[in-house]
């Protein structure tokens, strides 16, 4: 540990990145703890839920103390020189930290996370990322969050604290600062964090974690089943929202009359037996084949009720067979196990999306783009305060951004442009002069 400072370096102001340390810390025992017990525990029992509560609330402070830490080595200017690669590295971490906050909103098992996915993979493949990343891939988030973000953090932290313990707190940057060096309060910068880690055990039992339940396709299909069956009619036409994704790439790259209707219907014929319908209809000619799909719409979507003799439209027979299978949940299992592991909610979510019981329900939360709904939680009240560090994206969508039918991929640009300027600032000229302009740093050397 550092054994001297500047007089000015006891104060609480320079105990940021001790802090900071001591959020990771929790962050990684209290998320290690969930690991081995999994989702279902921390979503129902008493103490799965103050680990998650524990858990979040020391996300939202690793975030704010990073923040004020950054916050402080830019008004006293403590990047300059030596020091610009600590700036650097320091700034790195705090956009990881983002990213880690983000996919572990995508991991927490409930509605907030079905919804945020939903709406990141929207983000991903707008920029590209989508090639790489699929937010519904609960395994592959899985990894991201617990292994690999965590060890480049780690790493990172490991380089700055090496820069920060060789070249010692920074010195004032202008000479009619008086200061004189003093013996590090080691034994206050502990006693700051026993009283952070008390004060996120007592949030976490005071203002635990928000629950609402994810919506499954059986819900949909016990509480509306026409909505189910109309659902995968644009499934079978191709015409729902999934299968005409402007963003043609994996994970959306597949057909849905494949995944949606071929693969479960014969599923549902090996378990319960019976005519194949849907081989019926595919011996059909074209000319048929698209007048019993037009019939099925109108049929489900109760536009004709004229119609009779449904039993001679295949269709029909293979729509309703299907949400039938819905109601006893075995659809969603079915839908679960096209994918190359049960983890993979690509297929189940986005029907669920093309039902439209998600944006109903995310509106309903006050959940959506519009009601700044990603910087709070599933619920109206304000603790805890959810993912506040997402202010300036939702900004942006509900001003500049409005009106841009490519909007998730422009906030993603301008965000880009604005971390390459954080990460970069020490280096640019005259702008790296800001802080200097402002002075305030007197008032934490002071």
């Amino acid at each position: 540990m550092i054994p001297e400072v500047p007089s000015y370096g006891n104060k609480i102001f320079y105990s940021l990145g001790f802090l900071a340390l001591a959020c990771f810390l929790i962050l990684a025992a209290s998320g290690l703890v969930m690991v081995f017990s999994g989702p279902s525990w921390w979503l129902t029992t008493s103490a799965g839920l103050f680990f998650r509560s524990l858990h979040l609330w020391a996300a939202q402070a690793f975030i704010l103390i990073i923040i004020l830490h950054l916050l402080v080595v830019f008004l006293t200017s403590a990047f300059k020189g030596k020091r610009k690669l600590t700036w650097v590295l320091g700034s790195l971490m705090f956009i990881l930290a983002l990213f880690e906050a983000e996919f572990g909103y995508g991991l927490r098992g409930d509605f907030s996370s079905q919804w945020r996915t939903l709406q990141a993979a929207d983000l991903y493949n707008g920029t590209g990322l989508g090639l790489f990343i699929n937010n519904l891939n609960y395994a592959q988030i899985y990894g991201i969050h617990i292994v690999f973000i965590p060890f480049i953090i780690f790493t990172l932290l490991g380089f700055h604290y090496f820069l920060v313990r060789v070249l010692g707190i920074a010195k004032p940057y202008r000479a009619d600062i008086k200061y004189e060096m003093v013996p590090a309060n080691h034994a206050a910068l502990f006693l700051r964090g026993f009283a952070l880690v008390a004060v996120l055990i007592i949030l976490a039992l005071t203002f635990p974690s928000p629950t609402v339940l994810p919506t499954t396709i059986q819900d949909v299909a016990q509480s509306d089943p026409s909505l189910v069956a109309q659902t995968l009619m644009g499934e079978m036409t191709r015409t729902s929202d999934t299968a005409n994704y402007l963003d043609s790439i994996d994970p959306y790259a597949f057909d849905t009359r494949s995944v949606y209707i071929t693969v479960p219907y014969t599923q549902y014929l090996q378990t319960f037996g019976g005519v194949n319908l849907l081989q019926t209809f595919n011996d059909e000619n074209s000319g048929l084949q698209k007048q019993n799909l037009q019939t099925a719409s109108a049929y489900f979507n109760g536009s004709d009720k004229t119609i009779t003799g449904t039993q001679a439209n295949p269709v029909i027979g293979v729509i309703n067979a299907l949400t039938n299978m819905a109601k006893s949940g075995l659809y969603q299992a079915a839908l679960q196990g096209e994918s190359t592991n049960w983890l993979n909610k690509t297929y189940t979510d986005r029907f669920i999306a093309d039902t439209g019981i998600i944006d109903a329900k995310a509106e309903k939360l006050r959940m959506t783009t519009e009601q700044y709904g990603m910087i709070r939680e599933e619920n109206s009240s304000l603790l805890p305060p959810g993912a506040w560090w997402l202010a300036p994206l939702g900004l942006m969508d509900n001003t500049i951004l409005a009106n841009d039918p490519n909007q998730d991929r422009d906030g993603a640009e301008i965000l880009g442009m604005l971390i390459l300027l954080l990460v970069l600032f020490p280096y640019i000229p005259y702008v790296n002069r800001l802080p200097e302009k402002l002075g305030a740093a007197k008032l934490i050397w002071k």
